[in-house]
């Protein structure tokens, strides 16, 4: 008895042990409230997160030899305290891609071949934010300004005053915050995108950069050309020498309708000069031509030769079924 009884108090003593040490991780949670955007990826995701296969690159391999040969912080855990807002004041120039800190200071290297992601000004798009654990707090992102040059160090003034969204408190699903955004137009070449995650139910927030990508014109400069080419297609075939006039065909006697040959596909009705001179009348081009219609000894060709197919196949029908009857002996 005095064992069963020893045994039930171990038991009972294990299970408050495990229960307080849960109560501390709990109560621990806020610190591991870890999170970086995946798509467009930053740079503390593609050199740290082993499933972006980025780690290798030049660009975050020489990140790790800035830190003295050191690996970077963690990917998720780039994070300042206690900074309330006060972003511009506590993150110097120069060192937003690391927020400052020592473990992360390889991300402030101007280099132009950071891992990157092809995006459409203008356009929208969503970005992909990986978290483990659900939080409140506002994302804030910016976007730097037309000419910013990825050979100088990322700076506030580099990025644009106000950012082109902000999201409160999206919901986690499926282990990633996604938001919805349309982005600025008039940029072209590489950009970074700046996120800033202000925790409410943390004191922390986190910052980020990815590495973007704008090929070509932006859709407002693109939307705002459209119409200046449409409207010189018509000047340009107006400036151009206007065709020969056709010459005109002389008509046939109305006494002798039945010498015209019909239209067949060796002789088509003329397309108008005017309209083959025009290489943007395709369509027009193609709808001029008479339709082509069968000749009579066509037809009497065609129905000929339908009778001796239809001949031969019945001929050959009959002689399979009459090798196919059993042979019948004659009775004397």
């Amino acid at each position: 008895m005095i064992r069963h009884r020893t045994s039930a108090t171990a038991a009972f003593a294990g299970a408050v042990t495990f229960l307080l040490a849960g109560s501390a991780l709990l109560a621990a949670g806020p610190a591991y409230a870890h999170g970086a955007p995946t798509d467009p990826v930053s740079r503390v995701a593609a050199c740290g997160l082993t499933s972006e296969g980025l780690a290798g690159s030049p660009a975050c391999r020489a990140a790790v030899a800035a830190n003295g040969g050191q690996p970077l912080g963690s990917w998720d855990n780039l994070r300042v305290a206690d900074v309330g807002g006060r972003d511009r004041q506590v993150i110097p120039d120069g060192k937003l891609c690391s927020a400052g800190l020592a473990a992360y200071a390889g991300l402030d290297l101007p280099r132009g071949d950071w891992p990157a992601t092809t995006l459409a000004p203008g356009a929208r798009f969503t970005l992909t934010y990986r978290s483990s654990i659900p939080h409140e707090g506002t994302f804030s992102l910016y976007l730097t300004r037309q000419g910013y040059s990825a050979n100088t160090p990322l700076t506030w003034d580099d990025l644009d005053p106000e950012p082109f969204l902000t999201a409160k408190d999206p919901a986690l699903e499926n282990g990633a915050y996604r938001i919805p955004a349309r982005l600025p137009a008039g940029r072209t070449g590489r950009h970074v995108l700046y996120t800033v995650w202000r925790n409410t139910s943390t004191p922390d927030t986190y910052y980020s950069c990815s590495d973007v990508v704008f090929p070509g014109r932006s859709a407002g400069q693109a939307k705002a050309a459209a119409p200046a080419t449409r409207s010189a297609s018509p000047s340009a075939r107006a400036s151009s020498p206007a065709p020969a006039p056709a010459p005109k065909r002389t008509p046939k006697p109305a006494a002798v309708p039945s010498a015209a040959p019909s239209p067949t596909a060796s002789s088509p009705s003329p397309v108008p000069a005017s309209t083959a001179a025009d290489p943007g009348n395709a369509s027009t081009v193609a709808d001029t031509g008479s339709p082509l219609t069968p000749t009579t000894a066509s037809l009497a060709g065609a129905a000929a030769l339908a009778v001796a197919v239809t001949g031969a196949f019945l001929l050959r029908r009959r002689r399979t079924a009459v090798a196919g009857r059993p042979h019948r002996r004659h009775r004397r």
